[in-house]
């Protein structure tokens, strides 16, 4: 995975809904992956898929009652299996709504701009753009800027009666990298329990807590994401193609994005490295549905890309099924 030194980030990046796209750069689709779709053998007849302008509006209207700290629009707006990743900690919709809550923000301007819409499978699809902000957000009793240019993601999925609502989003900040050389990338890393927040046993924290009822399928993509670790180690293309969904998009420590699988493999290939060993630690999952899983995690890796030391990402691996087989459909990365 791409790995460069430490970026400071904040509360409000990690958690706002605040990137969207302008709906006056949403008449052309920047990309639908329209003709690849992931094969799901429960699916018997094509779903009305959404639309960028759909989507960004209502990112959009969410930007705007963010900035006015308008947690109750949320409330509705967020679906109840969202959960964020917030420097590691999985927060829940409860928490994340809490949070907006307490947000005062001073916004002077704001664009977006390079919006994508990628299908995960037919009912959830990932949204990838870049904002720029001028503006200052006060949480804690504590202003900080916002941070920009960012690269922000959400994940959305179609609820009862094919309404769209974000189950996930983050953003992280956007790098030149003739400014900060990358030490490459690689795939994601394991999970661990239960369908909403679960530890598993690579955790560092320590609890006292009764542990959660296994969650098959998070365990099922924690062994994949292990294995796409070792193969990024051993430079293992062909392994890892064949852990990729056939539509794969990424999002880099750069803020870069990878919109095919060709331009992912290129990414975690693409660098001289050498690795003596990778760590996932911090691991939360969740089962959206039977045929969608998606795990956090902190991923880390001792040894050099292009003669830079990595330094650990906290990472983002969303799951969907392929007849019986789960791949690897869309990752994103943040410093840790």
């Amino acid at each position: 995975m791409s790995r460069f030194l430490k970026i400071a980030m904040t509360a409000v990046a990690a958690l706002s809904m605040s990137a969207c796209v302008d709906n006056t750069n949403t008449n052309k689709p920047a990309n639908t992956n329209a003709n690849v779709t992931n094969t799901n053998a429960n699916t018997t007849a094509a779903k009305a898929a959404p639309t960028i302008d759909t989507l960004m509006a209502q990112e959009k209207a969410a930007n705007e009652a963010y900035t006015k700290g308008d947690g109750q629009f949320f409330q509705g707006f967020l679906s109840d299996k969202f959960m964020s990743n917030d420097m590691g900690k999985a927060s829940s919709k409860a928490e994340v709504v809490k949070m907006i809550s307490e947000v005062k923000c001073d916004v002077k301007s704001m664009n977006q701009s390079e919006g994508k819409l990628t299908k995960i499978d037919d009912d959830n699809y990932a949204v990838v753009y870049k904002s720029e902000a001028d503006g200052t957000c006060k949480f804690n009793g504590k202003e900080e800027k916002i941070p920009s240019p960012m690269r922000s993601a959400t994940v959305w999925t179609r609820g009862s009666g094919d309404k769209w609502q974000p189950i996930w989003h983050s953003e992280t900040t956007i790098v030149d990298p003739k400014n900060a050389k990358p030490p490459a990338s690689a795939p994601a890393a394991p999970a661990a329990k239960d369908d909403k927040m679960a530890s598993n046993s690579n955790s560092n924290s320590n609890t006292s807590a009764a542990a959660p009822a296994a969650d098959a399928n998070v365990e099922a993509i924690t062994a994949i994401e292990k294995s796409g670790w070792e193969a990024w180690k051993a430079r293992d293309a062909d392994k890892l193609g064949s852990l990729l969904a056939n539509n794969a998009t990424f999002v880099g420590l750069f803020g870069n994005y990878d919109e095919n699988k060709a331009a992912v493999l290129q990414d975690w290939t693409g660098s001289k490295c050498e690795i003596k060993s990778t760590n996932v630690s911090d691991v939360h999952g969740t089962t959206v549905s039977p045929t969608f899983s998606y795990i956090m995690f902190k991923g880390s890796a001792d040894g050099t890309c292009d003669g830079v030391k990595l330094t650990p990402v906290w990472g983002n691996s969303f799951y969907v099924k392929e007849g019986d087989t789960w791949k690897l459909a869309f990752g994103f990365e943040s410093p840790a």
